[in-house]
């Protein structure tokens, strides 16, 4: 069983940003989770940093339109990215948060790697294959998250699993692909061993338990 070197659950809300001229100082190591608004992100973030609110959650997806900033230590941050993709949404918004999608995955400096959530049921929608694009085009490192996969048998998790695999070939980068349930924790400990290394944990001079 995988143990994480980084304890998660001492993240902590830092700021609010509505661009990247207004993110704390661009140094250290941020991840950053992206998705369509009802991804699952939120229930993602609280299920990995074992807090129930840190991360809002919303019944009204598209409500978060902010660049929201969460501390693990001095050096890293978690980074939750404005939910993208939701159809009630002014197309002036959409623009206004895909500019600064856009902007912060191609200017900052201290980004390791993207987390792309998706509905297990619904992956690689247009916006989402949109936005892995740039992510390699930037050099990032990316992982795709299939949330929700306690909705899908076994079997059907694991085609799904299997096809988008090979879909992401096609992107030409850095992209590995694991399914993930906030309800019962199913991928969480590959998610947390994907971070460690992106937060560069894996030496022991950082742990931080």
């Amino acid at each position: 069983m995988y143990k994480s070197k980084i304890n998660y659950q001492r993240a902590t809300f830092l700021t609010s940003a509505p661009d990247i001229k207004a993110l704390p100082a661009d140094e250290g190591i941020e991840v950053a989770f992206a998705g369509r608004s009802n991804a699952g992100k939120s229930s993602a973030l609280n299920t990995l940093t074992r807090q129930n609110s840190l991360a809002r959650t919303s019944k009204t997806p598209g409500r978060t339109q902010l660049i929201n900033t969460f501390s693990l230590d001095a050096e890293r941050r978690l980074i939750d990215l404005p939910g993208y993709g939701f159809a009630k949404v002014p197309l002036a918004v959409k623009e206004k948060w895909q500019k600064s999608l856009a902007e912060y995955l191609m200017k900052r400096s201290s980004l390791k790697g993207l987390v792309v959530l998706m509905d297990i049921r619904h992956p690689l929608k247009d916006l989402d294959q949109d936005l892995i694009h740039w992510a390699v085009q930037s050099e990032l490192e990316v992982l795709i998250l299939l949330t929700k996969s306690d909705k899908l048998a076994v079997g059907a998790r694991k085609k799904v699993l299997s096809e988008v695999r090979e879909a992401a070939m096609a992107f030409m980068g850095n992209v590995t692909v694991h399914t993930f349930s906030s309800l019962n924790k199913q991928g969480l400990e590959e998610l947390e061993q994907v971070l460690d290394t992106w937060y560069g944990a894996e030496d022991s001079a950082f742990d931080i338990t």
